[in-house]
């Protein structure tokens, strides 16, 4: 039986970040997963690399994050870095059409310095206009800015925490479902459906699937997922720069750097999760896509060349579970990202790495507790 110090189940992009830093202190860590490293929601995204209207509790981590992503070259390397497609300082913006989503604004933005930030800002209808020339005039009042934010390519970017943990010395292995725990003497063994391993310290970085791997420990969570879809269209001329959304629409894109344009919006597909996949719903995209050409007209022609969907485990209040699992020693969870984790992987694997190594993190994960579910299994708390 083979022997590790940890075993992370999930090769997304917060089971690799994890499994990079762990094996950069020396630590022996396997990452076991049961597609391929990227497959679901850490691949299949957005993309986008955003602080703006984060839960105030996950500011400190999106902001120690967004440090993170504009120093990649230090912790992936320049090739892995580059691989990443990363581009800052381009903004995120809220799109607010009507006064009362302007004054929505102004409040978040309030609450946010109240609290000591300022990396959220109000702006006019002339700044949008400045900043997003083809926007339909009079389709918006103003809106809010984080000027900093930008986006990457997620599949790259899974691509490229997946070699970094590699060339650090952690083991990746695809396809092997993991089947069940054991408990030993300070450690555990790890069952899958090919073979047994030992370690001491589990990882659950299993995203929808997440939940089913704390039944087998006894921890109940909320058994709820979602398959989040995207479309792409054809390249088309650089128009836009910043990445923007809405705040009462099913809206969200960005153009990448081949032209193409990366439609989201929490538009929802149909998810299979025994079968590990999940199906678009074509009139549900068609109604995202005609949001979109409200604010931009000149898309009306762009053809549409390809969809899919990602599923992502989505909690009550909205936000992830972080830390110590509440009934075992030794086991540990990163999940529940609730389809906005992909700008937080670089930092959750250092908060993990934290937690297992020194026992403490410097960043405040009380909210992310697993403690905040009872032992039914919900949350104990809205």
């Amino acid at each position: 039986m083979m022997k590790y110090d940890v075993i992370i189940i999930g090769a997304g992009i917060h089971g690799c970040c994890t499994g990079l830093q762990l094996a950069r202190r020396g630590i022996k860590t396997l990452i076991i997963e049961k597609n391929i490293a990227g497959r679901h929601a850490s691949g299949v995204n957005a993309g986008g690399v955003r602080t703006l209207t984060r839960s105030v509790h996950e500011i400190p981590l999106s902001l120690a994050a967004m440090d993170k992503w504009y120093r990649l070259d230090d912790l992936l390397g320049a090739d892995l870095a580059e691989n990443c497609q990363f581009i800052g300082h381009v903004g995120q913006i809220a799109l607010a059409e009507n006064q009362a989503e302007i004054d929505w604004c102004e409040g978040r933005a309030a609450e946010t310095r109240a609290l000591g930030y300022d990396f959220e800002e109000v702006i006019d209808e002339a700044e949008i206009k400045r900043l997003i020339p083809h926007i339909a005039d009079g389709s918006v009042v103003g809106g809010l800015i984080a000027r900093k934010d930008g986006h990457a390519n997620p599949f790259r970017t899974s691509q490229s925490f997946r070699i970094a943990a590699e060339r650090a010395g952690c083991t990746i292995i695809e396809g092997r479902r993991v089947t069940g725990f054991a408990r030993k003497q300070n450690g555990w063994i790890v069952e899958t459906d090919g073979t047994q391993f030992e370690c001491g310290v589990v990882v659950n970085t299993a995203g929808a699937w997440a939940w089913k791997l704390a039944e087998m420990i006894g921890e109940k969570f909320p058994n709820t997922y979602e398959a989040l879809s995207m479309m792409v269209t054809a390249r088309m001329q650089k128009f836009i720069d910043p990445v923007v959304f809405g705040l009462s629409r099913a809206l969200s894109f960005k153009q990448s750097m081949d032209g193409t344009l990366v439609i989201g919006g929490g538009i929802l597909g149909i998810p299979e999760l025994d079968n590990d996949t999940s199906d678009t719903v074509a009139e549900r995209l068609a109604e995202s896509a005609r949001h979109i050409c409200d604010f931009f007209p000149l898309l009306r022609q762009t053809k549409i060349v390809r969809t899919w969907s990602g599923l992502e485990a989505i909690l009550p209040d909205m936000i992830p579970v972080i830390g110590a699992s509440r009934v075992e020693d030794n086991f540990f969870h990163a999940f529940g990202f609730c389809g906005h984790g992909f700008q937080l992987g670089p930092i959750v694997g250092s908060v993990l790495t934290d937690l297992i190594v020194e026992g403490k993190s410097s960043l405040p994960i009380e909210s992310f507790s697993a403690h905040r579910f009872g032992e039914d299994g919900m949350l104990s708390t809205v």
